[in-house]
């Protein structure tokens, strides 16, 4: 671990309230100089609204906060970079239109002589320089719509790089990244605090925590409840303080039948996946792994209907299915729970009701007119159903956290009769506790004769989940793992082209 000397950044009895809702209550927090201090707690423990406080998004109700000894004094995103603090959202903040270089230099562009046109010249050899040891291949005149999730993260993360920082706080900085990536990203972060910049570090993915952090601050309920060096505390102890008990650990459950209720076949679209074919069993959990760019979520926004096919054809419980028609997947009883949650799969402003209803509101209507009170009651009985908090149908469900609008999402689901659900990433984003619950709900789902597919990033995940796997690889079905053949060696196998894990092994060999 790095030797510490001398406070970084010091918060002092930080408050903030929202009416009678008393989002942080009196939390200090200490991070040294080079050291990398996580924050911790579940959705709506005061995570995020600290960082905001931090960074000037937010105004507090009441605390200060120190940089080097010298209070910060002031409010604003600028205050707190004229102090040497800089935020990593976990939102990314791009404007999709402009270019890498363009978005990386947002608000302070570098101009020509004579201070009018701006030098796009030398903004993207800064920028090319600041992605070099994240990744060289992103290119900082491209249009940054046209990078996927992951390379827009590691852009978010190389403009704050830019900043010359002396604090750098990361808001989960990994949602999108591979493995490979995040190793990257881990030798960078220890690069940065060998040379005195303070990291604070927010992730619901305790190995990460465990690897980079040396310290960490849990909040619970917007209250502090310790401060932890981690070298000197377990994964299992950090999570019960968070959660404020033990989480029990569960086996897997298989629910699965004989029963095909789904069977995709030479399912095509251009070079992004080429001829996948499988089968979906009634009660069945089937998992999707590989490699990021593999196909996995374009696979799933085929069988959706969001996306139309160059060939293929796709069988609900016998019948054909028109293809790249969502509306046609949605009568044929599929629900797609997207990868981007908030851009995809809510109406932020609108209210949980509303969202619950979205797929089903003709169940809700007769002669144009929306039954309200069936609806509110369907939506409270929801709520309770799958212990969405807090049970308010009439609260915007942007207000709610990740975990409990992931769950309103699949409740919309099961109001519309689906029996088919596509999950994408289900558990990206919320924490330890949440994700316990969604395991528990899929597990439900099948017991109840649903039938889920769930692509997702992490391995465990996959493991915990999946009755079967199915490896994808360069847009192509791998292949399909039982359930007694399931393991991280045998996915990794699948997953990476065997000339990269020739590759590998040479490189090992040589050192």
């Amino acid at each position: 671990m790095t030797t510490l000397s001398a406070e970084r950044l010091t918060l002092t009895d930080i408050s903030k309230s929202f009416g009678t809702l008393r989002a942080l209550d009196g939390v200090s927090m200490s991070v040294r100089r080079g050291s990398v201090h996580g924050l911790l707690g579940e959705n709506g423990a005061g995570k995020s609204t600290l960082l905001r406080i931090l960074s000037g998004v937010m105004d507090p109700t009441g605390g200060t906060i120190s940089v080097d000894g010298v209070r910060v004094t002031g409010h604003g995103p600028l205050v707190a970079r004229r102090a040497g603090i800089a935020m990593i959202h976990q939102e990314l903040q791009h404007v999709p239109e402009l270019s890498v270089a363009q978005n990386m230099f947002l608000g302070r562009p570098l101009r020509m002589a004579g201070g009018f046109l701006v030098d796009r010249r030398a903004q993207e050899s800064a920028a090319r320089q600041a992605l070099a040891p994240l990744d060289a291949s992103i290119d900082p005149a491209a249009p940054i719509r046209t990078l996927k999730v992951a390379q827009r993260q590691i852009v978010e993360i190389a403009r704050a790089l830019m900043e010359d920082a002396k604090i750098i706080a990361m808001d989960e900085p990994t949602s999108s990244l591979t493995p490979a990536e995040f190793d990257r990203l881990a030798i960078l972060i220890r690069d940065l605090s060998a040379s005195g910049v303070s990291i604070i570090y927010v992730s619901h993915k305790m190995d990460e925590v465990f690897r980079v952090c040396d310290t960490a601050t849990i909040l619970r309920d917007g209250r502090k409840v310790a401060d932890v060096a981690m070298a000197e505390t377990t994964e299992a102890d950090v999570v019960s303080r968070m959660v404020g008990r033990e989480l029990a650990h569960a086996e897997h459950k298989g629910f699965a039948t004989d029963d095909v209720v789904l069977d995709v076949e030479n399912l095509s679209r251009g070079g992004a996946v080429k001829g996948a074919s499988f089968q979906l069993k009634r009660g069945e959990v089937l998992g999707i792994s590989g490699l990021v760019g593999a196909g996995r979520t374009e696979l799933l926004r085929l069988v959706a209907g969001v996306d139309r096919p160059d060939a293929g054809s796709i069988r609900v419980e016998g019948r054909s299915l028109a293809l790249g028609n969502p509306r046609t997947a949605i009568r044929a009883g599929l629900g797609l729970l997207p990868e981007e949650r908030k851009r995809d799969g809510i109406v932020a402003r609108r209210s949980i009701r509303s969202n619950i209803a979205l797929s089903s509101m003709r169940r809700f209507s007769r002669a144009g007119f929306v039954r309200r009170r069936a609806l509110h009651a369907e939506s409270l009985k929801l709520m309770q159903d799958m212990n969405l908090r807090p049970l308010d149908v009439e609260r915007p469900i942007g207000q709610f956290s990740g975990g409990n609008q992931q769950k309103a999402i699949i409740g919309r689901w099961i109001a519309a009769g689906a029996r088919i659900l596509l999950f994408d990433e289900p558990t990206r984003g919320i924490d330890v506790g949440a994700k316990a619950e969604i395991y528990a709900l899929i597990e439900r789902l099948a017991a109840e004769g649903r039938s889920v597919i769930v692509v997702s990033s992490e391995l465990p995940e996959i493991l915990r989940v999946s009755d079967r796997v199915l490896v994808m690889r360069e847009g192509a079905v791998a292949g399909i793992l039982a359930r007694d053949a399931i393991s991280e060696e045998a996915i990794v196998a699948l997953a990476v082209p065997q000339s990269a894990r020739s590759s590998s092994h040479s490189s090992r060999s040589g050192q």
